[in-house]
Formats: C-alpha cells, structure tokens, sequence
C-alpha cells in the first residue's frame, strides 16, 4: 500500500513522517520523500532556490525526480508487498506545480495539464493524508523561505489540492493541521496503521 502525506507547506507533514518514521509498529514500512535525495532531486531544489527558473522547465524537473523515485523506491517497495509513506508525491506536482503555470498563457487548466502528464505511467497513491492549513498560517509557520511559501501563493495551491480532494474523496483523509502536533500526529497515525 502507499500512503502519502500531502499538504501546504507549513502543515507540519515532515514533522509528522519523521515521528513515524520513529514508530517501532511501522519499522518494516519504506519511508521515502519527494524531492529524493538523487541528483534529480538536487536540481528540484536548485530550481526552488532560484525566483527566475522557468516554470514548465521546473515541471519536467520534478517530473524527471518522480519517474526516477518510482522506478528506484517506491515500485520495488510495493512489489515486495510492503508499506510505503511518501512525504509528498504526485499531488503536490498537481497542487504546486499547477499553481505556477497558471502565471502562463499555455494552459487553460495548468493542474489538469501536469495530472495528464504524470497519468499513463505514474502509480497512484492508495490513500493520502492531507495536512489542511490555511495559506496564512502555512506561509507564517514556513517562514516565507521561497518562491512557493508566500499566503498569495499557497492559496492557489490549497485551491488544486481542494479540487484533487472534490475528484477522489475516497482516496484522501482530511486532518486539520492547526491543531495541537499530538493530535495531529495520532490522527495520521491512525490512518496509515489502519
């Protein structure tokens, strides 16, 4: 099963996977994040660092980093039968990269767009915890560190993540991320034990 911790940033998700990632109950599960630590993943964050990288270059950037997390961890993990937890993955393309090439005149649907181009070979989460924050307080508790932290625009992101929940409520788990980390912590616990 794969099971991916989604949310705007701020949310508290990697502070939540890291805790699992701590928890004796889930030692056999595979614990992986996008970006990866590969090379791709380094360019990912090079482009994050950088206010001028172009967007759909950055697009194919993380597209190229998700490809190669696929193919190197989270594929052989599941055939093995076993439990992954992504810090981010595939939605977080939809939600954040969607809302960066909405600033272009290309796309009609930027998130509608990114979701095509993942759709004929990426592996869809089974269920996915979404950390729901408001852009204030994400942008706030993230320290506004880059381009993608600022409440302008993480409010066009937590807008695509509401459209990814309203397209597959089955697959997401809603925890509201404003309160205290405890409960917040045992509520995605829960949900990725059960």
């Amino acid at each position: 099963m794969l099971v991916t911790l989604e949310g705007l940033d701020g949310s508290g998700k990697t502070t939540v996977w890291e805790r699992l990632r701590a928890d004796d109950a889930l030692s056999d599960a595979t614990f992986t994040r996008e970006p990866t630590d590969s090379w791709y993943g380094e360019a990912v964050m090079r482009s994050i660092g950088d206010d001028d990288a172009d967007s759909l270059a950055e697009l194919f950037l993380y597209t190229a980093d998700h490809a190669a997390h696929l193919s190197d961890t989270v594929r052989p993990a599941l055939d093995e039968g076993g439990l992954v937890v992504s810090d981010r993955y595939s939605d977080s393309r939809y939600a954040y990269q969607g809302a960066t090439l909405a600033t272009s005149d290309h796309f009609d649907d930027p998130l509608a767009y990114v979701k095509r181009v993942h759709e004929p070979w990426t592996r869809p989460p089974d269920r996915t915890v979404y950390l729901d924050l408001d852009p204030e307080t994400a942008a706030r508790r993230s320290g506004a560190t880059n381009k993608f932290e600022t409440a302008e625009y993480l409010a066009e992101v937590r807008s695509n993540y509401e459209r990814l929940i309203e397209n597959d409520p089955d697959r997401f788990v809603r925890v509201d991320a404003t309160q205290d980390p405890e409960t917040v912590y045992e509520r995605v616990r829960d949900v990725v034990c059960r």
